[in-house]
């Protein structure tokens, strides 16, 4: 073989091989949806219907979904079920104050959507390539005279472990051009949150179990909540495990500590877990929160929790 017919035959090889390499990819079905594969298998989706008045339980806020291990059927739940205000991956508070379109004061509840409903603006940017995926949206949180009182950009970054853990960095910005608006709640109703599939809350809940900092792994079906537990506050980790499609998976929730603080934790057997906190927002007191989850099949012990949120305190 000539030299030439050589260099084409490397040429071809090594292109094919390039495009044949497992990467990430966004694929959009407008108006909806978009799913996040890597190579051929799903994993995650953003549900953006916009909100429509004769549908509104079922698009008054865009979340996130995780895809199980086999890529066809999702982790998390989306709207019906146990409590139908559980979406995946979400942000919410059930206490909020802001000014209506007439100037008064009024208390609305985007946790449960009551007043008050989030509406996806628009995919700021995504990237996808063969070590990670991102992409920013914008979403206005409005009460249900229409009125905006807060602009959020909500970016999450995904990326995947040797062990096919899940990585997915939350961050969040929330603005608003109101003299002032307050966000409340408690730890049951309010805050970054995590709600698996409903399956757990219909067959598998005495299934779950709980890992938290200095104790541990806790046993099955038993949950701490603040303020019961009044050392459900300020933690930088919880772990989360359950059974869902026959398999157990492990969901670790990390809390950055520029997050605003005291911050009050919960926890429910059917699958719900997460933090809230309180904050006021100005035109010239902006919100941003970090937290990072970590899903995958792997059960995690102690001291893996640790190392992680040590990892994700170190980041800048």
């Amino acid at each position: 073989m000539s030299f030439f017919l050589l260099r084409i035959v490397v040429f071809l090889v090594s292109a094919f091989s390039f495009c044949s390499a497992e990467k990430f990819l966004w694929i959009d079905k407008p108006g909806k949806f978009v799913d996040l594969a890597y190579g051929k298998k799903k994993i995650a989706r953003y549900v953006y219907q916009k909100m429509d008045p004769k549908n509104r339980e079922q698009t008054y806020k865009p979340f996130h979904h995780i895809y199980q291990e086999n890529g066809k059927d999702f982790l998390t739940k989306g709207p019906g079920g146990k409590y139908t205000h559980h979406r995946g991956i979400y942000l919410g508070f059930s206490k909020c104050t802001a000014f209506d379109k007439t100037g008064k004061v009024v208390n609305v509840d985007t946790w449960h959507c009551k007043r008050a409903y989030q509406v996806h603006e628009g995919i700021i940017s995504q990237k996808a390539d063969k070590e990670n995926a991102s992409h920013t949206v914008k979403i206005t949180w409005r009460i249900d005279d229409g009125t905006i009182f807060v602009t959020e950009l909500r970016k999450l970054s995904f990326s995947l472990f040797p062990d096919k853990t899940i990585q997915v960095d939350f961050e969040s910005t929330l603005s608003t051009s109101q003299e002032k608006v307050t966000l409340d709640g408690d730890p049951q109703h309010a805050g970054f949150q995590f709600r698996a599939s409903n399956e757990v809350a219909e067959s598998n809940s005495k299934n779950t179990y709980y890992i938290r900092p200095k104790e541990g792994r806790d046993k099955k079906a038993l949950t701490k909540n603040w303020p019961k537990n009044k050392d459900m506050t300020n933690l930088s980790w919880k772990g989360q495990s359950i059974v869902v499609g026959g398999h157990r998976y492990t969901t670790l929730y990390l809390d950055h500590p520029s997050n605003p603080k005291p911050s009050y934790y919960s926890e429910r057997d059917y699958g719900r877990f997460g933090s809230y906190f309180k904050s006021e927002l100005t035109p010239l007191n902006d919100l941003n929160i970090r937290y990072r989850l970590l899903i995958g099949l792997k059960e995690r012990n102690l001291k893996e929790c640790e190392e992680f949120s040590q990892n994700f305190v170190s980041t800048k």
